[in-house]
């Protein structure tokens, strides 16, 4: 699999990026990890995406153990992790902190969960309303001037907001880490994707089968959108997955895969080598408006 750069300022990373969203604590967490992690380096995937609210707050530890028993160099990956998302005491209430002090906390938590010195990729995790642009600005500047952070980026940010945060920093961000899939094509509709792509940057594409949606395609859009992906995937010898995350890198943007499944995996690592023509390319998307 290729590497390519995220932004005009970097860094480099994979076609594809394995994250862990969809992880739990579960028993052999650890040992399944490092299983899925190789397989992944294997296939050309070194690109990993965290954050500290994945698998209850638990799951970056388990990612810091494989990295401790040194399974892989850490040179030799992309890490990404986010906070922004935090839960009240009870549990009961999830919300959004932008503040100075929850992200520089966040940032050494992260680094010492992840056993690693620094992140190649720190991103906000949703956008604070109560918090202060510029304060926030300062955060950010101030992980990325200590080395503790290379890049910053955001996550689910409207354009708006993207721009607004932007607009108070001097340093580049990188990426907008975002739900786009053929059942969830919004962020096309409403300026995120061009607006991305204005800033020089790759976006990332978080549930690129809508969370397993488009695979399954029982009834309503789903069954049209994979009919449709099998038809077109018969021409490239392709399946549906590799059919519709072909159909998102050519859109310029980079998917995460959250799957445990080897052959989901492969299937969408293999997606880089099939290039639609531009006929199938847009037969795909009207039938996605259609649907």
């Amino acid at each position: 699999m290729k590497k390519v750069y995220l932004s005009d300022s970097g860094p480099k990373v994979s076609e594809a990026i394995y994250g862990f969203w969809r992880w739990e604590n579960l028993d052999q967490t650890t040992a399944k990890m490092e299983q899925i992690i190789n397989l992944c380096l294997e296939l050309g995937i070194n690109t990993f995406d965290h954050a500290d609210i994945y698998g209850d707050f638990t799951i970056e530890e388990h990612f810091g153990k494989i990295i401790s028993n040194k399974s892989f160099k850490r040179e030799d990956i992309v890490l990404f992790s986010k906070c922004g998302i935090r839960k009240s005491s009870n549990g009961k209430v999830y919300y959004f902190d932008n503040s100075r002090n929850y992200i520089v906390k966040s940032v050494d938590n992260s680094l010492k969960n992840l056993k690693t010195d620094y992140l190649d990729i720190f991103l906000l995790n949703q956008s604070d309303f109560l918090a202060d642009p510029e304060q926030t600005a300062m955060a950010l500047a101030e992980v990325v001037n200590s080395g503790k952070v290379k890049h910053i980026g955001v996550a689910n940010f409207t354009a708006f907001q993207h721009r607004l945060l932007a607009s108070y920093l001097t340093i580049p961000i990188v990426t907008n880490h975002i739900e786009l899939n053929l059942m969830n094509i919004s962020a096309i509709e409403d300026g995120r994707l061009d607006f991305i792509k204005q800033s020089f940057s790759k976006p990332l594409a978080w549930a690129p089968l809508a969370g397993g949606e488009i695979l399954d395609g029982k009834e309503g859009k789903s069954a049209v959108l994979k009919t449709k992906l099998e038809a077109v995937g018969k021409k490239y010898d392709a399946n549906v997955e590799q059919t519709a995350v072909a159909w998102l890198m050519q859109l310029g943007t980079l998917p995460i895969i959250g799957s445990l499944s080897e052959a989901r995996i492969r299937n969408a690592a293999s997606a880089s080598e099939i290039k639609l023509s531009r006929e199938d390319w847009y037969d795909i998307y009207q039938t996605c408006l259609a649907s």
